[in-house]
C-alpha cells in the first residue's frame, strides 16, 4: 500500500512520543502542544520523563497530562537524557518511538512525515532537520552558526541536504523492534547518545535514514557561557564515542582539536620570538571574521557582530573537550566496598 495514499484508505500505526525534560519551564508547553497538535490519522501517546527539576517543569507537565489523556509523566531521578529516554520508552506502548527535547518544537505533519518515510526506506530510525531559531541577537548568531558547514560542518540534520542513509539523525523516530534488539540508550553516555545509539543500529543491520521533510525548530542556548559549556561537552563525550567504537573518527570530528593543538603551539611560538607561530592563530581569527561575513548575510547586525565569537567558542570549546576527555569518562563507576549492584 501507498504510504501516502488516503488515510481513509489504510491503517496508521500508532506511536509513542517520548521527551526526557529537566529544567524546561521555557519551552515545554509549547512542546507539548506541538505534539499533541500534530495532523497524524493514527493513535499518539505522549511520556514526558521528568527529572528533578529546578523550576516548574514537573508542575507543567503534570498540567498537561490533567488536561489531555494522551499525555503520561513519569519520573526520571537522576535527570540524565540516556535514562530518562529509557524510562519513557519502557512506559510507553506503542510499535514507533519519536523522541523529542523539551526545548524542540514539532510542525504538524511531523510525525506523518516519519512514518511515512519509515515506511518507504524501510529504516530502523529516520530524522531530519535541526532547524535552529534564535530569538535574541546572541540566539540568532548560534542558530546561523549551528546551521552553516563552518560552524558545524556538512553533517545533513545541520545543514540540510538530500534523503539519503546517515550515521546519524537528529533525535530520530524508532522502530520499536530495533531499540529493544540494540537494548535501548547505553546510560553511561551523559552525551552524544544518539551518534552512539545509531552506531549500534547500524552495526546490527539496521539503517538510519535522513529525509528533509521532517524539520524541528531547535532553540540555542542563551548565553556564551551555556554555548561554551554545551560543545566543551560534547566534545568529550565524542571523543568517549571513537574509544567506544574504534573506526569511527574522521576529520570532521578531529578538526576542532586539531586547530586547539596548532593555535596553541604557534600562540606558544609567537611568545618565545618566532614570530611566524603568530600565523596560525592569526589565520584562524581573519578566517573566522571572514566566514562570519559571508555566513552571516540577512542577519540584524546586533547578531552579525556575535557571529565570529559564536564560531570560535563552538570550535575551540568542542576542540578542548576532546583534548581533554578522561579516560574513564563514560566508564560504569567502580561498586564501593559494602554496596548492592542493582
Amino acid at each position: 500500500m501507498n504510504p501516502r495514499s488516503d488515510p481513509a484508505e489504510r491503517t496508521w500505526p500508532a506511536v509513542s512520543v517520548v521527551m526526557p525534560v529537566l529544567n524546561e519551564e521555557r519551552h515545554l508547553a509549547d512542546a507539548v502542544r506541538g505534539i499533541l497538535a500534530q495532523d497524524y490519522p493514527g493513535e499518539l501517546e505522549l511520556v514526558l520523563a521528568v527529572g528533578p527539576s529546578r523550576d516548574r517543569t514537573e508542575e507543567i507537565g503534570r498540567k498537561l497530562a490533567a488536561e489531555d489523556q494522551r499525555v503520561l509523566v513519569t519520573t526520571n531521578p537522576t535527570g540524565r537524557t540516556p535514562q530518562g529516554l529509557n524510562i519513557a520508552i519502557k512506559a510507553s506502548q506503542y510499535s514507533i518511538i519519536v523522541r523529542v527535547d523539551g526545548h524542540s518544537l514539532l510542525p504538524s505533519d511531523y510525525v506523518r512525515a516519519a512514518v511515512e518515510t519509515m515506511e518507504e526506506t524501510g529504516a530502523d530510525n529516520v530524522g531530519g532537520i535541526m532547524a535552529a531559531e534564535g530569538v535574541t541577537p546572541f540566539e540568532k548568531a548560534v542558530a546561523r552558526a549551528m546551521t552553516s558547514k563552518l560552524g558545524v560542518g556538512n553533517a545533513r540534520f545541520h545543514t540540510g541536504g538530500e534523503a539519503g542513509e546517515v550515521e546519524t539523525v537528529y533525535l530520530g523516530t524508532f522502530r520499536r523492534s530495533a531499540l529493544e534488539r540494540v537494548g535501548g540508550y547505553d546510560e553511561t553516555f551523559a552525551r552524544a547518545q544518539d551518534w552512539e545509539m545509531n552506531h549500534r543500529i547500524r552495526q546490527t543491520g539496521g539503517r538510519v535514514f535522513f529525509t528533509p521533510r521532517m524539520r524541528v525548530t531547535y532553540r540555542p542556548r542563551p548565553n556564551l557561557r551555556a554555548l561554551a559549556k554545551q560543545y566543551f561537552h560534547t566534545g568529550r563525550w565524542r571523543r568517549v564515542v571513537g574509544r567506544e567504537h574504534q573506526g569511527t573518527l574522521n576529520l570532521r570530528y578531529l578538526a576542532p582539536p586539531i586547530a586547539v593543538v596548532a593555535m596553541t603551539v604557534g600562540a606558544v611560538a609567537g611568545v618565545f620570538g618566532f614570530w611566524p607561530g603568530w600565523i596560525v592563530p592569526g589565520g584562524y581569527a581573519v578566517a573566522l571574521v571572514a566566514g562570519a561575513a559571508v555566513e552571516g548575510r540577512g542577519l540584524p547586525p546586533s547578531a552579525w557582530a556575535r557571529l565570529p565569537l559564536v564560531f570560535a567558542t563552538m570550535h575551540l570549546t568542542w576542540g578542548v573537550g576532546f583534548l581533554t576527555s578522561p579516560p574513564r569518562l563514560g566508564q560504569p563507576a567502580p561498586v564501593k566496598p559494602g554496596e548492592s549492584v542493582q
